[in-house]
């Protein structure tokens, strides 16, 4: 304990907690005494718990300073010594509680093998997120928390929760029986059974959960590219453009590897156009002799002529080329 220390032991001139973390829960006011004269200070999102023999005798939560002689003195009056003016001291304990909400980030510590038919061991996923809470009972806190420490963080509550995230993500994803692919589109769900289960952990020392978010979900390399490649075909439909598209991309890879790999992808590539070009050229031919086969099936001439479209005018052969139109 420094020279500072021990002064501020001996005036107890304020009682405060002025360097609140932005983690911390509350802090307990640890000067031996309150003496005659001393001020409280509460600073904004700060409660003032103040408590004698164990007992909770007062709560305020207005911010600001105050005399303790002449402003909280006459809601103290069951305190002993405050009514006798404490000149020789008051030995009081004063907690202070921080008000507002906690965001705590978690993850999966081990990697959740959720059930999937025909795969042993089921299938390996992680997941990270959020959730955020704050004091909702002074009475439990001071009982199971306070009473045997001087600070409690947010790191403690961490510390407590990530013993159980894993077993609640994989209770309520099973127990909602949602796609193990869409984990995310179904997270409302998912999140609000686990912020329940949270909440009665917490109840136990004073502290309440009001969310819970799941903000991504990470699979296995070899199923996100298995998930990537489905996406592929369905948006690219035919089948023909899409093994030109990875005849390209192998092109490409090969262009790292051996010449004889991008050889060979570019002579497959080829074979294929050729064979595309075929066919097409066949389909045109086809529409083509279309019309001439109709009108050979109904014994009419047609109007022009399919070979080189010259007006036929009713003959039974093209007047330009000598085609036979019936």
């Amino acid at each position: 304990m420094g020279l500072w220390d021990k002064v501020k032991g001996q005036l107890a001139n304020v009682v405060e907690w002025s360097d609140m973390a932005d983690d911390a829960i509350f802090y307990k006011w640890d000067n031996s005494e309150i003496k005659k004269g001393s001020k409280l200070i509460i600073r904004p999102a700060q409660d003032a718990i103040f408590m004698y023999q164990g007992r909770i005798e007062g709560i305020f939560t207005d911010e600001g300073e105050y005399d303790i002689a002449s402003d909280i003195i006459p809601f103290l009056s069951t305190l002993k010594g405050f009514k006798f003016g404490f000149d020789s001291g008051l030995r009081a304990e004063v907690l202070f509680v921080n008000t507002r909400e906690f965001e705590v980030t978690w993850g999966t510590k081990n990697a959740l093998n959720l059930p999937v038919a025909n795969l042993p061991g089921g299938m390996p996923i992680r997941a990270f997120g959020l959730y955020t809470c704050k004091v909702g009972d002074y009475t439990v806190l001071i009982d199971k928390v306070a009473g045997v420490q001087k600070q409690y963080n947010v790191e403690d509550i961490k510390t407590r929760l990530s013993a159980i995230t894993d077993q609640l993500l994989m209770k309520w994803i099973v127990k909602e029986g949602k796609d193990m692919f869409n984990i995310q589109a179904n997270a409302y769900e998912i999140s609000q059974g686990i912020t329940e289960d949270i909440n009665k952990e917490l109840s136990k020392i004073g502290m309440e959960c009001t969310s819970f978010q799941i903000q991504s979900v990470s699979y296995p390399d070899s199923v996100r590219e298995m998930q990537e490649k489905a996406a592929g075909q369905s948006m690219v439909g035919d089948l023909n453009a899409y093994t030109t598209i990875g005849m390209v991309d192998s092109m490409q890879n090969a262009e790292g590897g051996s010449n004889g790999a991008a050889q060979m992808a570019q002579m497959m590539m080829g074979m294929q156009m050729g064979q595309q070009m075929v066919n097409n050229m066949n389909g045109a031919q086809t529409q083509q002799e279309a019309p001439a086969q109709a009108a050979a099936a109904t014994g009419t001439a047609p109007k022009f002529c399919p070979n080189c479209g010259t007006p036929t005018n009713g003959a039974k052969f093209c007047s330009e080329c000598g085609t036979k139109l019936v």
